[in-house]
């Protein structure tokens, strides 16, 4: 869930782009997120794919007031020379069997205008699979980084379509262990994947780095967040820890989304920075003192794996989470990070982790850390996930295959 926000590339024409002569297959990924507003797991796994793989990246569709806009689609470019964002464009108001009959012909002239031909299919929304159904396809993942359906405003048919979705699959993987556990019986072939890190990215932050200038100005010491601000914020916890500790200084870096933006809480020493871009995370980070994780326990944090534990550990800072389920599991029995449920343990427990920076203590955790991140990248993650895939191609290939064959009369 890290918070970043991108410029918008250049828009292309439907024509723009051109076909790999090489043969390999085209991957087509349809999602729920917006590739320019948080550089997540989907940026991360389809950037690389588009190494050796033509990649059209498929977001929501946006709903135009105006009609000269609506029933098209928009291109952008990335920094991935085979990497194509694609933003359809429908009129709102539209019920939806009609968004999905109009995606469903935007589709058609994608697959046409860039010559694209049984495409591997990559879905991180159940709701864009409707509109793939008829679409030849070399294969069907589904990635379920997130139990959707218990996020706010989720939609009514997300539960039916994610069922057909699974059922359809070639393969699924989850982004956390809690979330496997919860659906492992609905497919022989799940697989959980925790999302990963970039540590030589976040190992920026261990050396001195320029200081932001909206940083620079705030005391110290300073607890640090970046992420998306939305309901799984404990809004109670925030606001009680910094009534309790009115030296210290809350940085919170990402959107405010899904929320009221009055519903935060408001001191002098919480301060809401927006946005940053991937880039600059690393330099936010080296200018706090302890990173934290107030995440609220409800049902849309149920399984959730934060992507920031890891990018935090990697930046070298101490880690102070709320009780989620996958962070327990996987980093409190080693003592990565340190779990508070209420304001006054979450106090103390950033007390400990400011009081043993420099300790034996603490250069032993960082040690763990460490050790615990060498076996971790991107690059090991994405070549995991696509060797499941090719396995999951070959079976579903060789059954094609059988049911083709002519049957023996002898």
């Amino acid at each position: 869930m890290a918070a970043c926000l991108l410029h918008r590339g250049t828009p292309m024409s439907l024509h723009h782009p051109s076909k790999r002569s090489d043969g390999r297959p085209d991957v087509v990924c349809l999602s729920h997120l917006r590739w320019n507003f948080v550089y997540q797991r989907p940026n991360h796994l389809m950037s690389r794919y588009a190494r050796e793989h033509r990649v059209f990246y498929v977001e929501e569709p946006i709903f135009d007031e105006a009609p000269e806009s609506a029933g098209r689609l928009e291109f952008f470019e990335t920094r991935e020379p085979w990497l194509e964002i694609v933003v359809p464009h429908l009129r709102p108001g539209m019920p939806l069997q009609e968004v999905d009959a109009s995606l469903r012909q935007l589709l058609d002239q994608l697959v046409e205008a860039a010559r694209i031909r049984d495409p591997l299919l990559w879905l991180y929304t159940p709701m864009l699979f409707e509109p793939t159904k008829h679409l030849r396809r070399s294969g069907l993942v589904y990635d379920c980084m997130d139990e959707l359906s218990l996020f706010r405003h989720a939609p009514p048919e997300l539960v039916t379509r994610e069922r057909d979705l699974i059922s359809s699959a070639d393969v699924v993987f989850t982004g956390g262990h809690g979330l496997w556990e919860a659906k492992r019986h609905l497919h022989p072939r799940i697989h959980p994947f925790p999302s990963s890190v970039d540590v030589d990215h976040f190992g920026q932050a261990r050396i001195a780095m320029n200081e932001p200038e909206d940083q620079r100005v705030i005391a110290r010491p300073r607890l640090g967040f970046f992420g998306v601000l939305d309901e799984r914020l404990d809004i109670e916890l925030l606001q009680g820890a910094a009534e309790r500790k009115p030296d210290w200084q809350f940085v919170m870096v990402g959107p405010v989304v899904k929320i009221d933006p009055a519903t935060l809480p408001r001191r002098p020493n919480i301060h809401y920075l927006g946005p940053r871009n991937y880039e600059q995370l690393p330099s936010y980070l080296a200018g706090w003192d302890v990173t934290i994780m107030p995440f609220a326990r409800n049902e849309s944090t149920r399984f959730i794996s934060p992507t920031k534990t890891l990018e935090y550990l990697a930046a070298g800072k101490p880690v102070v989470s709320t009780s989620i389920r996958d962070v327990v599991r996987h980093f409190a029995a080693e003592q990565l990070v340190r779990i508070a449920d209420s304001a006054a343990d979450f106090v103390s427990e950033v007390e400990g982790a400011l009081s043993e920076r420099d300790t034996p203590r603490g250069t032993k955790r960082r040690a763990d850390a460490d050790a615990m991140l060498a076996r971790t990248s991107w690059d090991r993650t994405w070549s995991r996930m696509r060797s499941l895939v090719q396995s999951a191609l070959s079976r579903r290939h060789a059954d094609t295959t059988e049911e083709a064959a002519p049957c023996s009369t002898i």
